[in-house]
């Protein structure tokens, strides 16, 4: 029975809160069952319902030697971006994420090969003078 000015919480509620808050005894039964529906769900769940999928860097380092570097740029940095403007946009984008002061000489895309699309683009740079 219940003490005056206390609450009686339903058999079920305990239960429940006891499962959100894993107050179980290690090695118990219930601990076990716990440890179980967890490992289910970490191996049975498709990682596309997360949408975790890995994403490579936007701005890659390819080469560098004599005083020039080659950098990879994701397409969708400089798609929508005229041919005149994608030297200047292409050092804004290298200096922004790499934290390198580079002058971009030419940019060149990179096409599948059936040649319709582009699928990045390669920034060829040099040291500032």
């Amino acid at each position: 029975m219940a003490k005056e000015g206390e609450e009686r919480v339903p058999a079920s509620t305990g239960s429940f809160r006891r499962f959100i808050f894993w107050d179980f005894a290690r090695a118990s039964w219930q601990y076990d069952v716990v440890v179980a529906l967890i490992l289910i769900c970490i191996f049975a769940i498709p990682r596309d319902w997360f949408k975790d999928q890995p994403k490579a860097s936007s701005v890659v380092l390819l080469s560098s030697g004599h005083g020039s570097n080659r950098v990879f740029i994701d397409n969708d940095l400089l798609s929508n971006v005229a041919e005149a403007d994608r030297n200047a946009v292409a050092e804004k984008v290298i200096r922004q994420r790499t934290g390198k002061n580079w002058r971009v000489d030419h940019v060149e895309p990179i096409r599948d090969e059936a040649e319709h699309e582009v699928k990045g683009y390669i920034a060829y740079t040099s040291q500032p003078n």
